[in-house]
């Protein structure tokens, strides 16, 4: 559990949120397309920095409430003195069950900016940059067990290779794979630094952009994302109230391609005909945003971080639709 003294930061007068934590992405347009109720029961998924939080909270009367969800136990130093929040530390995977323990049982509106936080990358200890040498850590709840050097020395070659493919995309998975079974056996691969030199011979491209996919892929499968992320979808179209909203942000192909799919069938893949009828299940969702959302040029020039950033909202129809 990191200290509070550590972990406070400074407050930027004009946003009202920590400096260098994490800067809220899309923010004006996320909070447009939640269309708060001021009286409304809403939930940030990933609370991080509180950038969204706060801009919710401003739109909310005194009667409104707010959970937000955050698994980074860093993230509970950022959290504003306003009785209107409940605070959970857990992954957004458990946002049915914890809500329940609250008495509540349907929402007005649902926030999800997914991805790694400012704070996370620039934290050298927290193995998530290949900016810093640290040791291959990555988890994003510390109360987890696996870590990135662990998937590295117990992974099968299949297993690596896929998770490479599928979750990063790197062009040569299958020999970067066969590599680091290879290497794993006579160098350690405990730290960023060890990692990336045991490597070498086999990175294709630009070096930088090449560790970064891989990094990717290992991220996704310590915090095990899209299982997460597919949990909460499902659980969202019953938590929403009809008419209710839900506004995730994407920083990946793998994720927006989920979003896009659920929002559009509520389910993960096109819905089967009914071999009878010829009919298909009901969608839950109506699809606000046509084509995702994404940063302006002046988001871009102040937050290069937002570049790969994708919104996309959806509404819960009413039951007779």
């Amino acid at each position: 559990m990191a200290n509070e003294e550590k972990h406070a930061k400074p407050i930027n007068q004009s946003t009202n949120q920590p400096v260098n934590y994490h800067v809220p992405v899309l923010l004006r347009e996320t909070i447009e397309g939640l269309r708060i109720l001021p009286g409304g029961i809403y939930v940030d998924c990933t609370f991080g920095g509180g950038g969204h939080s706060r801009a919710i909270l401003q739109q909310l009367n005194a009667s409104g409430k707010l959970f937000v969800f955050d698994q980074d136990a860093d993230a509970a130093a950022n959290l504003p003195g306003d009785e209107r929040v409940v605070f959970i530390p857990q992954n957004f995977r458990h946002l049915q069950r914890f809500l329940r323990l609250h008495k509540i049982t349907q929402v007005d509106g649902i926030l999800a900016d997914l991805g790694v936080s400012s704070h996370q990358f620039d934290e050298a200890e927290r193995g998530f940059s290949t900016r810093f040498d640290a040791a291959l850590d990555m988890r994003m709840d510390q109360r987890e067990a696996l870590t990135a050097a662990q998937v590295l020395q117990t992974a099968t070659e299949q297993e690596l290779h896929k998770m490479f493919e599928q979750y990063g995309e790197v062009t040569n998975s299958k020999t970067l794979a066969k590599m680091i079974v290879q290497q794993r056996q006579v160098v350690p691969m405990r730290t960023i630094n060890e990692f990336k030199l045991a490597l070498k011979t086999v990175v294709k491209g630009n070096p930088q952009k090449y560790f970064a996919q891989v990094f990717q892929a290992l991220r996704i499968r310590v915090n095990d994302e899209l299982e997460a992320l597919k949990e909460l979808l499902q659980q969202s179209a019953a938590l929403l109230k009809p008419q209710g909203r839900i506004a995730i942000i994407t920083f990946h192909s793998l994720e927006d391609r989920m979003v896009k799919n659920f929002f559009r069938n509520g389910s993960f893949s096109e819905p089967e005909a009914d071999e009878v009828y010829g009919t298909r299940p009901g969608k839950p969702l109506l699809v606000i945003t046509k084509k995702p959302i994404v940063p302006g040029t002046t988001e871009l020039q102040q937050n290069p971080r937002s570049r790969s950033a994708k919104l996309r909202v959806a509404e819960k129809k009413e039951t007779n639709q």
